[in-house]
């Protein structure tokens, strides 16, 4: 059986009302909370996207330090 929806969301936050959605491309979408922090990370089409081995970055912009996290299944 094929999956219906090949999405993934990354939530970063507990769980606020208010969130808002802002399309960055064809595949990603960000919710930010109303203080105006990155609340989660939509990927569509996921599967292309997060594929073993590769890594995701994330960059504190207050520090300049940035955090890499290995994907695996």
């Amino acid at each position: 059986m094929t999956p219906r929806y090949n999405i993934t969301y990354i939530r970063l936050r507990r769980e606020v009302a208010g969130v808002k959605t802002l399309q960055v491309s064809e595949e990603m979408n960000i919710d930010l909370s109303p203080d105006g922090k990155v609340y989660g990370i939509e990927l569509l089409n996921a599967g292309e996207q997060l594929l073993k081995g590769k890594k995701i970055s994330f960059i504190d912009e207050s520090t300049g330090k940035t955090r890499e996290l290995r994907l695996v299944s």
